[in-house]
């Protein structure tokens, strides 16, 4: 049986657990300096989009690429936990108001650029949208990015949760921050008394010490209750600061977001960003305005200076960070290049 731990039980980490527990020759022991439930995550706050068109704006197409992957492996993952309808694909819309309409021009425009795939892309006319989503019929410019889905985040880090706790080859400890010890196995074992023979780094930001061009980008999320309000599906509008979306979950609920600010804060909303992001999904759809408030979160994204993903593999250790805003978009296909490049060759 071969022993592996994993430092960082957020996303990455959890992604990570699961991929490897497929191997019945491995045991996980998982480190993580926050509680089980998640709460200390920056994947408990994510809205879970799959967005690969939508983040070519400013990504580069590698990002589009692992996105197309990792799309197709999240629904084995969200099987293996039970929770097949916590993943959905119909694509998103992304639209705009009159005034920034050159805006989601410019936005096609450079998606259609860089990858063919885009050329499928095209502009819905009333008609076409008010059958694909009848709420935005009185929107009268949008395009619907095919390819995209989401994952119920909130959903996948509960029963992640649940299955990791319960499962017979998985070890955790939860409230366990570590932050010695992290140059390479050798390092770890003798640090903490341990025999594992390969470790998995996915602290996020808690790996600055190893990688220090590791930055946190600010993000604030609402989560709305609005019963008069039906969606399908993830919108975005074209706005002048953040790329805003609303994101549908079961009984009406929608995640609004996200604000992208260079900051290491995860002190709670500003009045700026509620009364932009709020006046934002008001204009999408007036019944937005009797939406009520359940609950808001803020927390910073592990972010590289090229806001690329980055692995690196050390002696008998693998490090993965700097997902961004892309982890939900990124990570499955990350973690298997990460396995390829690293563990296989030890299992």
């Amino acid at each position: 049986m071969k022993k592996i731990a994993i430092v960082g039980a957020g996303l990455l980490g959890r992604v990570t657990a699961l991929t490897l527990l497929e191997d019945k020759n491995i045991h996980i022991t998982l480190y993580e300096k926050a509680r089980y439930d998640g709460e200390g995550a920056a994947a408990s706050t994510a809205a879970g989009m799959l967005s690969p068109f939508a983040e070519l704006e400013t990504a580069e197409s590698v990002i589009f690429e692992y996105g197309l992957k990792s799309i197709e492996m999240w629904s084995k993952i969200l099987e293996q936990l039970g929770i097949g309808e916590a993943f959905s694909q119909k694509g998103s819309v992304i639209t705009a108001h009159p005034q920034d309409s050159a805006e989601l021009e410019r936005f096609i425009a450079t998606i259609y650029a860089k990858v063919p795939q885009a050329k499928e892309i095209r502009l819905l006319q009333n008609r076409e949208l008010t059958a694909l989503e009848p709420s935005l019929s009185h929107h009268t410019m949008a395009y619907h990015l095919y390819a995209e889905g989401q994952v119920d985040s909130a959903m996948f880090i509960e029963a992640s949760t649940l299955f990791l706790l319960n499962h017979p080859r998985v070890t955790w400890f939860e409230n366990h921050f570590i932050e010695n010890g992290m140059e390479d196995l050798d390092a770890f074992n003798a640090t903490h008394g341990t025999d594992f023979d390969w470790i998995f780094d996915t602290r996020g930001l808690g790996a600055k010490k190893e990688m220090p061009d590791l930055r946190g980008v600010r993000g604030e999320v609402f989560w709305l209750d609005a019963p008069e309000v039906n969606l399908s599906r993830p919108i975005r509008l074209m706005h002048p600061r953040y790329k805003i979306y609303i994101v549908p979950r079961a009984n009406h609920r929608f995640v609004i977001g996200a604000t992208e600010i260079e900051s290491e804060d995860r002190s709670p909303i500003s009045v700026r960003s509620s009364l932009e992001l709020l006046s934002a999904v008001y204009s999408v759809h007036p019944s937005f305005a009797e939406a009520r408030i359940v609950a808001t979160k803020t927390d910073c994204r592990p972010s590289l200076e090229d806001n690329l993903p980055r692995i690196e593999q050390h002696k008998g250790m693998t490090r993965i960070n700097g997902l961004y805003r892309h982890g939900y978009l990124l990570s499955p296909a990350i973690v298997q290049d990460a396995l390829d490049g690293g563990l296989r060759r030890v299992v």
